[in-house]
């Protein structure tokens, strides 16, 4: 007879409490030890597993960004996320928005010319699936059907935090540094990062391989201090409120200090080399 482990289990989280009353792990899947779920979301997120239309909470900012949220309120997160490359609020971004709001982000030139070709063509068509079944010519992306966008370019290696109406599933996100930082201390290295990549990758899906290393390159690039990414500033990149920061801190001359280059501020490694913009 094969041996069982109990069904319920009083785990211990830490010193400032206890886990749920079951098993989140069991012996004969060893995956689930080395990849535990974040059992104290719940603690301060009100309903960690549901998902959020217009507001990004996690353990540390259990509100999210209150007055960026609360200003775009109408909006869901997958929405925000993407407002920043709207310039003129006609809920249409085109090619050359894309192009403009990657270089406000401090993105060199060969990778704005990526991203401007890349996203529109990749992206465009599921959203004008919100108004009509013909492509746009023009590759535009309508904001308001950026869940259609979301569903028709599902890819195995999504990460899950939104959901199919571009919602934001807290628990989702509180797994990621659960599951992958190492420390526990809600930071992510490179290798961290490839690693979830591997891990949420299916088999057959060349586009999702694809889309989901751009994704993740891109946010690596802004994103990166010291050699990790830091839980409050991806919070802040799903729900695009870090974006409006990042060009105001840049047009004021202050700069922003982070990423990996070379950039279009210059950056080579994790510090500032080049004292002109790309």
């Amino acid at each position: 007879m094969h041996s069982k482990s109990p069904l319920i289990i009083h785990e211990k989280e830490g010193a400032d409490g206890y886990g749920p009353a079951f098993a989140t792990a069991v012996p004969k899947c060893p995956a689930t030890y080395r990849r535990p779920p974040a059992v104290n979301a719940g603690r301060t997120i009100e309903g960690a597993g549901v998902a959020h239309a217009n507001f990004a909470p996690s353990a540390g900012k259990p509100r999210g960004s209150e007055d960026y949220s609360e200003n775009f309120s109408d909006y869901t997160l997958l929405q925000q996320h993407v407002l920043f490359w709207d310039r003129d609020n006609d809920g249409v971004i085109t090619p050359i928005d894309v192009w403009v709001g990657f270089r406000d982000l401090g993105f060199n030139i060969p990778t704005c010319l990526l991203a401007c070709t890349v996203i529109p063509f990749a992206f465009s068509y599921g959203t004008v699936m919100q108004h009509s079944y013909f492509p746009d010519p023009f590759f535009r992306l309508y904001v308001d059907g950026m869940h259609k966008a979301k569903t028709c370019t599902q890819h195995g290696s999504d990460s899950g935090v939104y959901d199919s109406e571009g919602r934001f599933i807290p628990q989702r996100f509180e797994d990621i540094f659960a599951n992958c930082s190492a420390r526990k201390d809600n930071t992510l290295t490179f290798r961290e990062v490839f690693d979830l990549m591997s891990r949420n990758r299916c088999a057959v899906d060349p586009f999702g391989w694809i889309a989901s290393f751009f994704e993740w390159v891109t946010t690596w690039m802004l994103l990166a201090d010291d050699g990790k990414v830091h839980k409050e500033d991806l919070r802040r990149v799903y729900d695009g409120s870090l974006f409006w920061d990042i060009r105001e801190k840049r047009r004021s001359g202050e700069g922003w200090k982070q990423g990996w280059g070379p950039g279009g501020d210059g950056f080579i490694g994790y510090r500032k080399r080049i004292g002109i913009h790309l």
